[in-house]
């Protein structure tokens, strides 16, 4: 449903360190606010969507996704899963595999960028296979728990292209629109924001992602109208592109 300006991810057709593909790192800021009783962080949320090559080895495709999915073990890393696109819709882009991950802050995220085992996986294993990237970062509007969600977990990520014209108190009606989906009967955990990495993110601005316990649960909330919201007139008519990826957390590595 999205359209997207296209700017590949890495300079060469995409720029080597993952500042573009920042699937794990570069794109979240995250904030800590401290109370008596707790501390509260700002989660940042960073999804990178792949396109591989229709030619490419499965062989090849393992490889990529046993090296991204192994780089959850770095230490700025709170969650990192990558695995196969379970369902895409898009009228412009066909990417085939999604990376999410999290992050306590953008600091967080640039150490991520930066180190050699990120900066390794992404000249090796991405770059060769990879027709297009894109990635889209924003920081969480919520604390969403638990951080890693479970094997089997699906997950409905939607990015939004807003028009020119679209001015920050429409953005700001735009995602209280979002937002108001969080409490339909099935999200386990829902997160939106405003894309904070406009260089590799084609155009869109808005992002969110909502989690459900599966498959099954997140096809039942998509049949309630209430979830669909970007048939709600005032994002409809906002929005010059949608693109809305359905994923599932794999239950082990390829």
């Amino acid at each position: 449903m999205l359209c997207l300006k296209a700017r590949p991810l890495f300079s060469s057709p995409f720029p080597l360190s993952f500042s573009s593909f920042n699937h794990v790192k570069k794109s979240f800021i995250l904030s800590t606010r401290t109370s008596k009783s707790s501390t509260v962080m700002s989660i940042i949320e960073h999804v990178v969507l792949f396109k591989v090559k229709s030619d490419t080895e499965q062989e090849k495709v393992n490889a990529m996704l046993n090296n991204l999915n192994g780089l959850v073990s770095l230490d700025p890393v709170l969650h990192l899963t990558a695995g196969p696109v379970h369902r895409i819709k898009s009228p412009i882009l066909n990417f085939t595999h999604m990376l999410h991950s999290r992050y306590k802050s953008k600091d967080d995220l640039n150490t991520y960028s930066a180190h050699p085992e990120h900066q390794r996986v992404v000249k090796e294993n991405v770059i060769p296979i990879c027709d297009d990237i894109m990635a889209v970062d924003w920081v969480a509007n919520n604390d969403p728990t638990p951080l890693s969600p479970p094997p089997g977990s699906a997950f409905k990520v939607t990015f939004l292209k807003l028009k020119e014209s679209v001015s920050n108190e429409v953005q700001g009606g735009i995602l209280g629109e979002i937002k108001g989906v969080e409490g339909i009967s099935g999200i386990q955990q829902m997160t939106c924001g405003e894309n904070f990495s406009p260089a590799r993110a084609k155009g869109f601005s808005l992002a969110s992602v909502a989690v459900f316990g599966g498959v099954r649960e997140m096809e039942a909330a998509v049949g309630n109208e209430e979830y669909v919201n970007l048939q709600k007139q005032k994002v409809r008519d906002n929005v010059d592109g949608v693109i809305v990826v359905d994923y599932v957390v794999p239950a082990s590595s390829p």
